[in-house]
């Protein structure tokens, strides 16, 4: 029997990492905002911050679904050992995008009961971020598995490391907030995000710092993927540096739209660092993409499917941005 043409299981985990990629980026800037919600310079400030992502925000999510959807059909195993070692971490996830959600639609309606919406937007963002940050440095350190199934302990995957990246995940996307604000914003509010993007950045940097020094430590194959012998894996954390340096100098020249797209870069950079780094396992320590993959018949049967599907999600995203592409007045909402 021939063996197939394209090997499905790396175009699927092609599919998954950029709907994963995709998701960071289009709803980390208004988890961001969300994040920066309790320090906005006044009322006014939160309305444009809520009436910036108020036409995006929904279809942002879209990007999560796709990924855990296609993450089940095409490698089952990563569900088997994941969901049981991160119940606790992804239930926080999906109630902290909840809480925000329903935050979201009541504070455009509330009166005197305003302030209470805002804090709970700000939480939930905050939850969601720091879960989403906490699950990644979780996957860094690796699982407990037997025999394909997860026997470590519920709080297993919370230890100082996945705190690190919880928290440097929040700030990583406040700082995309603040980008997105420089870009959408005028006035008084744009300067306040201008003056608080370097403060963010020297808090994402430090802490970039510190998981790039700890990794090593915590995952040998980490260890041994970056230090034994001079590799291109190097690349990707300077070109992430020299975004951060494009963000700095674009706050300098108060620059609109530069520091996002930079921020963008800086996260897309990190982010194929991660990959890199971690290739080919999907269940580490132990287990590849090759050993978590569903059947060959499964991945070409869903394949068609969201091949389908992907196009139309894209077309979608890009016309919503380029019809509020504009500035976002005081006063002037879309919701």
């Amino acid at each position: 029997m021939s063996e197939p043409v394209f090997d499905l299981t790396i175009i699927w985990a092609a599919i998954i990492a950029f709907g994963v990629i995709m998701y960071v980026l289009m709803d980390g800037f208004d988890l961001g905002l969300g994040v920066l919600f309790p320090f906005a310079p006044s009322e006014e400030a939160r309305d444009v911050m809520m009436n910036s992502v108020a036409p995006v925000w929904d279809g942002n999510e879209t990007w999560l679904i796709l990924g855990g959807a296609g993450l089940l059909a095409a490698f089952p195993l990563v569900y088997a050992v994941f969901l049981p070692a991160l119940y606790i971490g992804v239930f926080l996830m999906l109630a902290g995008l909840i809480f925000r959600g329903i935050a979201f639609e009541f504070r455009f309606k509330a009166k005197r009961s305003r302030y209470l919406w805002n804090w709970s937007f700000a939480i939930g963002s905050t939850v969601a971020a720091f879960a989403q940050g906490a699950v990644v440095g979780a996957y860094i350190q690796g699982f407990r598995v037997e025999n394909m199934a997860y026997v470590g302990g519920a709080f297993d995957w919370l230890t100082p490391f996945t705190l690190l990246t919880g928290f440097g995940l929040v700030a990583g996307y406040a700082l995309l907030g603040a980008t997105w604000l420089i870009m959408k914003s005028e006035g008084s509010i744009q300067q306040w995000a201008f003056k608080i993007t370097p403060l963010l950045l020297i808090v994402v940097l430090l802490v970039f710092s510190l998981v790039s020094v700890w990794t090593p430590f915590v995952d040998p194959f980490v260890k041994e993927r970056w230090f034994n012998g001079i590799s291109a894996i190097w690349l990707l954390p300077l070109f992430a540096v020299l975004c951060a340096g494009w963000i700095l100098r674009s706050v300098k020249q108060r620059r609109d739209g530069s520091p996002f797209v930079a921020t963008m870069g800086m996260f897309l950079f990190t982010y194929l660092g991660l990959l890199a780094s971690k290739f080919p396992y999907v269940v580490p320590p132990n287990y590849t993409l090759w050993d978590a993959a569903s059947a060959h018949s499964s991945q070409l049967f869903l394949l068609l499917g969201l091949l389908f599907v992907i196009p139309i999600v894209l077309v979608y995203t890009a016309w919503t941005y380029w019809v509020f592409r504009g500035k976002v007045k005081a006063g002037v909402g879309y919701h």
